[in-house]
């Protein structure tokens, strides 16, 4: 009778795993999918690629000649010539600025329009890094609940141990159970709830402890004189619905919690929060194969802050020749045509010729005060565009080493929480075939399956930390999945 109490505890855990797995298989890690639409759709993204667009648009404003301009005069009455009677004049010029100052302009613009793409680089990785954040947080929830409802039916299996025990003759019992206790006093539609996560677990440990006390006294005071065997039963009977209690109002509340990561994930993808997120319950690693002998500044080459400030230092050195192109003179060639009618008292061969007279206009800069300014100015923005990158590359530094120093901790503690969890699952399997033997307490089972509750926790989370680690470092390197 053991050995098939025995057999069916492990069946029921295969059949739970088997079961996860066929879940997690049903959808297809996508995360890759969800990378691509949030590049698509997030507005963040869509506003920086507009900004790069509209600073696009002002490199043929700055590199085309000023306009030409025409000037019309009309006489009211025409003006008396030697050779005819003036009726209008028309003027065309077209200014030339100094040689180089079109092409510095276009260059300066055409820097900033990769400055602004920078921006935009800037913003598609971060959305990335957001999008994979809320995934793994989101199924850093969703496998606490799996792992708190196996340890639901796994109680079940205990407590189904328990009450045969507590039934058999050579537990001296002819006691029979309160009416209702034969199933669990909590409703199992509590687990429709949403989460706390694993800062409820402290508070849910604390309750349970009150609540065990308040049974037990209960329970022994509703025992007939006789066996304490049979009041030890009834008692380790209690003990099991009060941990299947607190089990499913932390599942209630992680179900809550996981509504939440849900709007939060799919307002990255703008979309509607009840938009359906599906994850691989699968666990991957993600490795991004750092070294401690790797150079940081090799790493950071990419960096798109870095790279932006560095095409805006490039545009200022570029302004400052077109400055100094626009102090010198700017020309301009044009052409006047003035119209001539006859005169019928002039007897010039030339009566009644129009004139055709070529110009040339120079611009003369006598005030160097504001061409100084504005050189002054740009030496100046130069500065604190050096002093910015000087600040900027520091904080990614310290922001890298510490981004790598926690996926190595982090790493430890996976295979920590993977060895613990292993030796803690293989302790219960044996304490599980003593405890249906009755030679060892429900106490110990109890304790011991906390342990490796606590530990599967504490894995997952493991987890999901190395992933987003990995996700921050790659980011910070620019690295695009």
């Amino acid at each position: 009778m053991k050995t098939i109490l025995y057999k069916i505890l492990v069946l029921s855990v295969i059949a739970g795993a088997a079961s996860a797995e066929l879940r997690s298989q049903a959808f297809p890690d996508s995360l890759a999918a969800y990378l691509e639409i949030a590049a698509r759709n997030n507005p963040g993204v869509q506003k920086s690629l507009y900004d790069y667009q509209a600073a696009l648009q002002k490199v043929p404003q700055v590199s085309s000649l000023p306009d030409p301009e025409l000037t019309a005069g009309f006489f009211l009455k025409p003006m008396e010539l030697m050779s005819g009677n003036q009726v209008a004049d028309f003027q065309l010029m077209q200014m030339f600025p100094w040689f180089g100052v079109l092409r510095n302009a276009k260059d300066e613009m055409s820097l900033m329009a990769q400055a602004k793409y920078e921006l935009f680089r800037d913003a598609k990785l971060q959305v990335g890094y957001d999008v994979q954040k809320a995934w793994y947080e989101l199924f850093k929830v969703r496998e606490e609940i799996r792992i708190s409802e196996k340890n639901i039916e796994l109680l079940r299996t205990i407590e189904r141990l328990s009450l045969i025990k507590f039934k058999s003759p050579s537990a001296g019992g002819t006691t029979s159970l309160p009416a209702g206790s034969m199933t669990s006093p909590g409703s199992r539609g509590g687990m429709e709830g949403g989460s706390a996560g694993m800062g409820n677990m402290a508070g849910v440990q604390t309750t349970r402890r009150d609540a065990d006390s308040r049974e037990n006294q209960s329970s022994m005071q509703s025992l007939p004189m006789g066996s304490s065997t049979s009041g030890s039963g009834l008692a380790d009977f209690y003990r099991i619905q009060i941990e299947i209690l607190g089990l499913e109002d932390n599942i209630a509340s992680l179900k809550n919690q996981e509504r939440t990561s849900v709007a939060r994930f799919n307002s990255i993808l703008d979309r509607s929060p009840e938009h359906p997120v599906y994850v691989d319950t699968i666990t991957r690693y993600s490795s991004v194969g750092l070294e401690e002998t790797m150079d940081p500044d090799s790493l950071l080459a990419d960096n798109p802050m870095l790279k932006m400030i560095s095409y805006e230092n490039q545009s200022l050195e570029a302004r400052k020749k077109m400055i100094s192109g626009m102090s010198y003179p700017m020309m301009g060639i044009g052409i006047n045509y003035s119209l001539i009618n006859k005169s019928p008292m002039s007897e010039s061969a030339m009566n009644g010729s129009d004139m055709v007279m070529p110009m040339v206009t120079v611009t003369i800069p006598v005030y160097r005060k504001k061409y100084n300014a504005m050189k002054s100015e740009t030496d100046l923005l130069k500065s604190s565009s050096e002093k910015s990158y000087r600040a900027t590359e520091n904080s990614l530094k310290v922001e890298l080493l510490s981004a790598m120093l926690d996926y190595q901790d982090i790493s430890r503690r996976v295979k920590l929480y993977e060895s613990q969890h292993s030796l803690a699952a293989r302790s219960l399997d044996l304490m599980l075939k003593d405890f249906s033997a009755s030679a060892s307490s429900l106490t110990d089972v109890l304790r011991l399956r906390q342990q490796i509750y606590e530990y599967e926790l504490n894995l997952i989370e493991a987890r999901a930390d190395l992933n987003i680690t990995s996700a921050r470092i790659t980011r910070l390197m620019a690295y695009t999945i």
